[in-house]
């Protein structure tokens, strides 16, 4: 009889299901809509809800189902499944993995969402063979997670895996966490459109205002669209972004000394113009021994690799 593993992607805005058997193949997909305003409560049935109709779509049972994969935001707790802190939620010490197996009788296991889509690329995507790989998301935020040896690395409070504030530039913008020069606030989607808005507002000869159709579209998908078009200024946008990314990253191939960096996230679509001067930053930059290690690669999962992770985390940890 074959058993499958299913994953859940839990979003501020959405939640995203899928069944998945042991070669990594996703057999049916759903998304519902979070709507966390309406409190803890609703939320878990929606997760559990979702769980049982994307099961009903393949005829499957509880018996079918090896076990159920939630990746969440967080800070959280992997061993005991609560989600500490979730602001985009509103979630406070939320006993996600007690609350779903009492509707479903199957076994649960969460972890950050992250760190699930670094899982998802080792086993199935871009990381495929590595041993010790890091994860990093450019999108809004930037976001990451850490493989070694091929497990997860939590850290001692299990919040390891921030690179996005990693201090890059000490005197540099204000970062959402509070810090100032963090990798977030020097390289993401939302750097890019300030450095765009900045640009715009000293009267630098762009286009990206034009593209944008007014102040209030300017963002990172229009700064790289501007470039393909042959906007200097966008260019020096992107390549500065891009170099910081290549700082942040150097800083991690040093100390962590991984075979494969592999970067996602919708900022990651713009593609050549950005990979190439990561992996020249990494190349300049990076020591001896660890530069000539290391591969940067594209993500391969897409919007997949949330559910993705959350289903290989149960493959991992769920009885076979």
């Amino acid at each position: 009889m074959k058993r499958w593993v299913i994953g859940v992607d839990l979003g501020g805005t959405k939640i995203a299901f899928g069944v998945m058997d042991a070669e990594g193949n996703i057999a049916a997909r759903l998304t519902r809509p979070t709507l966390p305003g309406e409190g803890v409560g609703p939320v878990i049935s929606r997760i559990s809800g979702g769980i049982t109709e994307v099961m009903a779509t393949l005829g499957i049972a509880a018996g079918d189902v090896r076990g159920i994969g939630i990746g969440s935001p967080g800070p959280l707790n992997p061993v005991s499944g609560v989600v500490i802190f979730a602001p985009n939620l509103k979630w406070h010490n939320v006993p996600v993995k007690d609350m779903v197996e009492a509707e479903l009788g199957i076994p649960v296991y969460l972890e950050n969402d992250a760190n699930l889509a670094a899982l998802g690329e080792l086993r199935f995507g871009a990381g495929q063979g590595a041993k010790n790989m890091i994860y990093i998301t450019v999108s809004t935020g930037i976001g990451g997670g850490i493989i070694i040896n091929g497990d997860v690395y939590s850290g001692s409070t299990f919040v390891a895996g921030e690179v996005g504030h990693t201090i890059i530039k000490p005197d540099g913008p204000q970062c959402g966490c509070g810090q100032y020069g963090c990798l977030e606030a020097m390289a993401s989607g939302t750097a890019i459109a300030r450095m765009a808005r900045e640009a715009i507002a000293a009267g630098e000869k762009t286009m990206i205002r034009e593209i944008a159709g007014g102040d209030a579209g300017v963002n990172a998908e229009v700064v790289a669209r501007a470039t393909l078009a042959g906007d200097g200024v966008a260019l020096a946008i992107i390549r500065e972004a891009a170099t910081y990314l290549g700082l942040g990253v150097t800083n991690l191939v040093n100390i962590l000394n991984p075979e494969v960096v592999v970067i996602g996230g919708g900022v990651s679509r713009i593609g050549d113009m950005l990979f190439d001067t990561v992996r020249t930053t990494v190349r300049e930059r990076a020591v001896e021994g660890a530069r000539e290690a290391v591969r940067i690669v594209p993500a391969q999962l897409g919007s997949d690799a949330g559910i993705v992770g959350a289903a290989t985390l149960a493959l991992k940890l769920a009885p076979a």
